[in-house]
């Protein structure tokens, strides 16, 4: 369960954090910020270290479930090309993380902006971390 590539786990956790400091600053930040009703000052009040820490901490997990999951296939007999990989990567944001934060944004009555802006960075993420685990196995 543990027997993974953990410089591609790191790594492709990196990409991923790396994919959201470009998504959410530069291309979407203040796109963003409006849909979730914060300003600048706002963001600056955080505590940062939790924040960005608690981020990492979380890309982490979700690339060490990735890894995982590649390894999955490899016991039993699936050598896995880059796109497979990277289409399963893709796959699990679009079946899995796009519908749960959809609904979630349903209930809590969120704009259709912001689940774009989200939904689209989780794609992204998945895919950046599926292309590590790709090159990384």
């Amino acid at each position: 369960m543990f027997d993974v590539n953990w410089i591609g786990v790191i790594l492709a956790a990196l990409a991923g954090f790396v994919v959201g400091g470009i998504w959410y600053g530069p291309v979407m930040g203040k796109k963003w910020m409006g849909a979730v009703g914060l300003t600048e000052e706002q963001i600056k009040e955080g505590n940062m270290g939790l924040i960005y820490g608690g981020a990492f901490a979380f890309s982490l997990l979700a690339s060490w479930v990735l890894a995982h999951t590649f390894l999955s296939y490899a016991d039993v007999g699936a050598d896995l090309s880059v796109k497979a990989k990277v289409m399963t990567a893709f796959g699990v944001a679009l079946g899995f993380i796009v519908p749960a934060i959809g609904t979630n944004y349903l209930f809590s009555q969120k704009g259709k902006a912001l689940f774009f802006i989200d939904a689209g960075y989780w794609l992204l993420f998945y895919t950046a971390m599926g292309l590590v685990h790709a090159y990384l196995p």
